[in-house]
């Protein structure tokens, strides 16, 4: 497997450390990756997303969603509970959990909801204004726009 050193970028810019550690965890072969629960990742609207991972056998008051640095935690924990029933066979797996996502800058969540065994989390990406884009006027001929600019002579 091929390995990918990543310290030039660290020597060549500023502020882009997070993209690069986040790239450095998903090339690691070390890390393992758990495919329960299962989990879809949709676009419902330009800026708008929604998480829903099967979450049978749990109630909502044995799930937690946190968000911290840039990190959505989906967690569930089953109470200990002395199951006196005899199984012939156990499918719906009720073990303890947590996921995962990356959030991207300017995503925050939304809201969620717990119906029919499916945790649903909505997010939404929300641009600041000022990194909008916005449309400049261009003067024409010896017309002059004003701009926000202190006079030098003013000030000093």
């Amino acid at each position: 497997m091929r390995t990918y050193d990543f310290a030039p970028l660290y020597r060549a810019s500023v502020g882009f450390d997070q993209i690069a550690d986040m790239m450095d965890r998903v090339l690691s072969d070390n890390i393992p990756t758990s495919s329960y629960p299962p989990y879809n990742i949709e676009k419902t609207a330009e800026d708008a997303y929604r998480i829903s991972i099967a979450v049978a056998g749990f109630s909502a008051d044995d799930l937690g969603i946190e968000v911290k640095e840039n990190a959505l935690v989906v967690t569930a924990r089953k109470p200990d509970a002395k199951d006196e029933k005899s199984y012939l066979h156990r499918g719906i797996a009720t073990r303890a959990f947590e996921r995962r996502f990356q959030l991207a800058d300017h995503v925050r969540v939304n809201g969620a909801s717990h119906e029919d065994g499916m945790l649903h989390i909505d997010l939404v990406r929300e641009v600041p204004e000022a990194l909008k884009p916005r449309r400049i006027e261009i003067a024409r001929g010896g017309q002059a726009i004003e701009a926000d600019v202190v006079d030098a002579k003013a000030v000093n």
